[in-house]
Formats: structure tokens, sequence, C-alpha cells
């Protein structure tokens, strides 16, 4: 008796590279204070594009447009395989958040000095992209550097270790 073992390519199989693109950028210029996550509204060329990792969150933010939350300067490439119907690279992307969540994240987002970043896209288990997003509030350029001269001192500690 013959067993034929078949690799699924298909992008719901269990055999799929897991996506994680970060904003190491947003963890250097702000103080994350607290965390979402949401859901994104893409097209078809998008979630493709996305699943070959050709993602750039480095300038984006959210920003209110009503009631709805909105991710701007999302760069996702175009996909290489698309025709006429591929998708515009930085339009701005509507986040899906509970009502609850939008009204808390609205109201701290008044404040002075604090802004909703985009730190982390993913696809979860079931295939669906998602963003995690963060309250923040831009650091002072003395945070920044004891952000980086706390960094040195853990990769001097952790080379010690290792020796």
């Amino acid at each position: 008796m013959r067993q034929l073992l078949f690799l699924s390519l298909h992008p719901m199989s269990t055999t799929t590279v897991q996506i994680r693109i970060k904003n190491k950028k947003a963890w250097y210029e702000y103080l994350l204070m607290e965390e979402f996550t949401a859901g994104i509204v893409l097209t078809g060329t998008e979630i493709k594009s996305i699943r070959d990792g050709k993602v750039n969150l480095t300038d984006s933010y959210c920003t209110f447009s009503g009631d709805e939350l909105f991710v701007v300067n999302l760069h996702i490439a175009e996909y290489k395989y698309g025709n006429q119907f591929n998708h515009e690279p930085k339009r701005p992307r509507k986040l899906l958040l509970n009502r609850r969540e939008l009204r808390k994240i609205q109201g701290k987002a008044k404040d002075k000095g604090v802004t909703v970043v985009p730190v982390e896209l993913f696809i979860n288990d079931d295939g669906l992209a998602k963003l995690m997003i963060y309250i923040a509030r831009g650091k002072k350029t003395y945070d920044k550097r004891e952000t980086l001269k706390n960094k040195d001192q853990k990769r001097q500690i952790e080379r010690r270790h290792e020796e």
C-alpha cells in the first residue's frame, strides 16, 4: 500500500511561517503605556503582500476620523502578481476595535503629547492580520539616551555571563 504525502501551501495550513513585523523605532521614540490588538480592513492583494512580509511600519501612526480609528502611512508593498486591481501602498486602513476600546483610546489620545502608535503587525492562528497598537507618549532626548545606555548595559551583562 502506497501513501502519498502532500505539503500544503494553503495560507490556512499549519505549515505556514509565522509573520511578525515590528516597529523598532516606536520602542525607541515613545514611552509605550497601554496595549490594544486591532483587526485591519484589507483587500486581497494587501493580505498577500503581508504574508510575503512586504510591510513597513516605521512612519505609521493612528488617527481618528469621526468615531473610527485609521492607521496612516502603513506601507504595504504592491503584490508582485497583482493586476490592475492592485492596492495603493500607503492608503489609510480602518482598524477594527470594540466601541468601548475606541472610546477609551479616543479619550486618552486627546491628552497633550499622547498618540496612538502601531508597534507590531502579525497574522494570528486563524489567518487574520492583526495590528498591535499602543497609547504612547513621546520620549525626551535624555530618555532616549537612557534607553540606549540600559540596552548597552544589558548586552554587556549577557556577554559576561556567556564567558
